[in-house]
């Protein structure tokens, strides 16, 4: 259940259904809008339900929310959330620019990205420290060596970056670095990981994972979200269908389908979509023009000598291209880029 407080309501109105709702067990969430506050509700349904909520001084109105997902869900806040990472934003009009290298190879490799996605627009970059590959045998990525490099890169071009993590085990020594915080499509699901990034305090994206429905993948943004976390970034990624032309699938109707359902930002990765340097922009432009609220592409100064995703990576003069085409596309949509 969600329970919206009136305009007018004051701080002991919200203080005493909290105290009504701890009395029967439930666990409360307490988001402060601008122009109201709202609760958020986990317990049990019957002994919640039973009081007469809405009888409450301060209380407008009390909404069932039958969706397993609650904290993400439209019902639970009606107004964009918008996640800052660093001096960019994302969501709610802010639309994000994410480029870079999908590994961090070398100092050279990444310095030369991270300056041309930089001069091109690019509010945050990307750039992978540990990779997580289907053979045991591929690049796994630097490491913290690749964290200490891409922290470097930060502080040379004035870019926050985002990085994944693979393991629970390593959350701390890359929240300790990154500005935001990735979960791969394989990691979708792996819910101690995501209870974990739940605990710690940098922004998080969430890859929808490439078997996973809509409503699974908000299911695991909830994972993060109760556990205190609600810099929640969404990114479709492609999902795996029968096509083989392409790497994956595309499903572009899920960013509308997401924005009807849930509040939290989401975005676009074109490259692991398609997985060929010639379809990352047409699929950029279709994100942008179905209202995502950013894109990340896969950018590398030399792709043919690339370790990791070499054919899907797009030159730097290529990226440049992309944001004139993007910012002509946002404007048309009322977005700030």
């Amino acid at each position: 259940m969600i329970i919206v407080m009136r305009s007018d309501a004051t701080r002991e109105d919200v203080d005493h259904v909290l105290e009504r709702l701890s009395e029967v067990g439930a666990e409360a969430h307490v988001s402060e809008g601008s122009r109201r506050t709202v609760i958020g509700i986990v317990g049990d349904r019957t002994r919640v339900q039973q009081l007469p909520w809405e009888a409450f001084s301060g209380v407008e109105r009390a909404v069932p929310v039958l969706k397993p997902f609650k904290f993400v869900s439209r019902d639970f806040q009606s107004d964009d959330s918008i996640v800052e990472v660093g001096p960019a934003k994302i969501g709610g009009g802010y639309f994000a620019a994410i480029a870079g290298p999908c590994a961090v190879e070398s100092r050279d490799q990444l310095f030369a990205a991270a300056e041309a996605v930089k001069n091109a627009g690019a509010t945050i970059l990307r750039g992978d420290a540990f990779k997580p590959r289907t053979s045991p045998y591929a690049f796994q990525g630097l490491g913290e060596a690749g964290l200490i490099l891409l922290a470097e890169a930060r502080e040379e071009f004035g870019l926050p970056f985002v990085v994944e993590v693979l393991d629970p085990r390593d959350v701390d020594l890359v929240s300790s670095y990154a500005d935001l915080i990735r979960v791969g499509t394989r990691n979708m699901a792996n819910f101690s990981l995501l209870s974990e990034l739940g605990r710690q305090p940098r922004p998080v994206m969430l890859k929808r994972g490439f078997t996973a429905t809509v409503e699974e993948w908000l299911n695991a943004a909830e994972y993060v979200y109760k556990e205190g976390n609600q810099d929640v970034v969404l990114c479709e990624r492609g999902i795996r269908t029968f096509e083989t032309s392409t790497r994956n699938t595309l499903d572009i109707s899920a960013v509308p389908i997401v924005k009807g359902l849930s509040h939290l930002p989401i975005i676009v990765d074109p490259s692991h979509s398609g997985g060929r340097r010639q379809l990352v922009a047409p699929l950029t432009r279709v994100a942008v023009a179905a209202g995502a609220d950013g894109f990340m592409v896969d950018v590398h100064p030399s792709p043919e000598t690339a370790l990791v995703d070499g054919p899907q990576a797009i030159l730097p003069g290529e990226f440049a291209d992309l944001m004139d085409e993007v910012r002509a596309l946002a404007a048309a949509m009322h977005v700030q880029v």
